[in-house]
């Protein structure tokens, strides 16, 4: 229930849960959008039988004006708070994340090491070459917002359900995050499957080649997806993104 401060939740941008059996996995949207990007995933890894929670980062599915009011502190203590609800009663969890949701995953590893037993990111970001990033902070103190950056799809008619504009307060901060998480990618140890659209409008190449190289785990695996954009996980690709993640999250949890 919102309050007067809190803007009323868009439709389809609810958060997702499931319960299932031993293996748990926690999937977290990107920057400005929702929920409504990882739920089908969400479902396909319920039906297989696993516990599944997708939560809704603080500030999206409402307003840009209200994530403005929020920070990646927010962000990241909800996918924390569902790690740990998820590790309550699943054995094995596994932890995914598309754009900014996969910086926030790689975060769990590094802090929660013990609990976070693989890890799926799709065309993650904790680094851009926009030279103009450089300039938000201080836009930021002046300017509410600038254009969106939501649906970049191949697909046609898939949505999901993000906001039209990017607000510069919330994105300075999201620059906080990559700057902490990328200090600290020696510390991500969990087996890592990464997915890079070839054709993506808001992330370039500059994070696969940081994380891939800068992490320490023994078992990585870059697959490059060529019939989608940034939001792969909506797009022609999807069904290799659930199938292939499937199949590492069985190599990787403990038989049952």
């Amino acid at each position: 229930m919102s309050d007067s401060t809190t803007p009323p939740v868009r439709p389809g941008t609810e958060p997702f849960s499931a319960d299932g059996g031993p293996v748990g996995v926690l999937l977290s949207h990107g920057f400005t959008g929702s929920p409504a990007s990882m739920t089908p995933w969400g479902r396909e890894l319920a039906a297989a039988g696993h516990a599944v929670e997708v939560p809704r980062l603080p500030g999206h599915g409402t307003t840009w004006q209200h994530m403005n009011t929020t920070t990646w502190h927010d962000w990241y203590g909800e996918v924390d708070a569902a790690l740990t609800r998820l590790r309550s009663r699943c054995e094995f969890v596994a932890v995914a994340g598309l754009s900014m949701g996969g910086a926030l995953a790689l975060r769990l590893a590094q802090q929660r090491p013990a609990d976070v037993g693989a890890l799926v990111l799709v065309n993650p970001a904790v680094a851009l070459k926009r030279l103009d990033l450089k300039l938000v902070p201080l836009l930021s103190r002046v300017l509410p917002s600038m254009p969106g950056i939501g649906n970049d799809i191949k697909m046609p008619g898939q949505d999901e359900i993000g906001y039209d504009r990017t607000p510069l307060r919330a994105l300075a901060s999201q620059l906080q995050l990559w700057r902490d998480v990328r200090e600290n990618l020696h510390r991500v140890s969990a087996p890592l499957l990464m997915f890079r659209s070839l054709e993506d409008h808001v992330v370039d190449a500059t994070t696969a080649g940081l994380v891939m190289r800068g992490v320490s785990s023994r078992d990585r695996e870059l697959v490059e997806l060529t019939d989608s954009y940034h939001v792969a996980t909506l797009d022609h690709d999807a069904q290799v993104i659930m199938e292939r993640s499937a199949r590492f999250i069985a190599e990787h949890a403990p038989s049952a």
